[in-house]
């Protein structure tokens, strides 16, 4: 699947379209959003395999989520239902989507611990848990190597993971390819999503005060902004039919022709 390049100005874009597509409905928005939290923190919570549980089903409680994008962009009514449709639909292909983001982040931690970053690592993974910064200053002298190994690594799969949910959702990609895909499409957009990272990054302050109140507000917009990121990077065939933007509809993205 082809990916559009666009322009840098589409970060800023994709941020307008999702709060578009927040104040549609926001009350139910804020619902949808803290139901799921609530339900990720309560199986994270399991011991022992809690948290990979939430790493597996997370895609599908995210799906979920997308669908409700999708309703309100074709003018349909965003309903509760809509957060257990992942449930529903390619339910098996969303949880080995969130399988395979599992086994990225061990074979990573497994890169660091390779380079000197043993402690670290068990801080991280919970299996030394601390809240003394000088054990954790102590675990990271050493560890630069690692740390860096690390961010270069996750950010990859941060790439790849972005935009593979939507593709196992609304394309019926397969999990590995659609986190191929998603990387190369991320690649192929990395001015725009600096620039929606870097707004991101100045909202999230932001919504941090006071006591963290506007993330209520925040994380709901993050996903219809990403959504709508998607629909500007992977078009549908019916996008590409026409090129006349509605107000009721994703705007129509910029794009620069290959090598520009």
């Amino acid at each position: 699947m082809e990916a559009n390049k666009l322009t840098m100005g589409s970060g800023w874009l994709w941020i307008k379209q999702g709060i578009y597509l927040f104040k549609k409905s926001p009350i139910l928005w804020v619902v949808l959003t803290l139901i799921g939290i609530a339900g990720l923190l309560g199986i994270s919570s399991i011991p022992v395999a809690g948290e990979f549980l939430a790493t597996l089903l997370f895609p599908v409680l995210f799906s979920g989520l997308l669908w409700g994008c999708h309703a309100l962009e074709h003018d349909e009514e965003l309903e509760l239902a809509h957060l257990f449709m992942g449930f529903q639909r390619n339910t098996q292909q969303l949880v080995t989507l969130g399988g395979l983001n599992l086994i990225g982040q061990l074979l990573i931690f497994g890169v660091m611990m390779l380079a000197g970053g043993t402690a670290l690592v068990e801080i991280l993974m919970g299996s030394t848990p601390t809240d003394d910064p000088a054990v954790i200053a102590h675990a990271t002298e050493g560890a630069m190597l690692a740390i860096m190994i690390g961010m270069v690594l996750f950010s990859g799969l941060l790439l790849a993971t972005q935009f593979a949910p939507m593709l196992v959702t609304f394309d019926k990609v397969s999990p590995l390819a659609a986190l191929k895909t998603s990387l190369r499409g991320c690649v192929r957009n990395l001015a725009p999503l600096s620039v929606y990272g870097v707004m991101m990054m100045l909202f999230a302050i932001v919504a941090s005060l006071p006591m963290m109140l506007g993330w209520v507000i925040l994380l709901p917009i993050m996903t219809t902004s990403i959504y709508a990121a998607y629909r500007g990077i992977f078009p549908w065939p019916e996008d590409a039919a026409s090129n006349t933007p509605t107000p009721d509809a994703t705007p129509q993205q910029d794009v620069t022709p290959d090598g520009q």
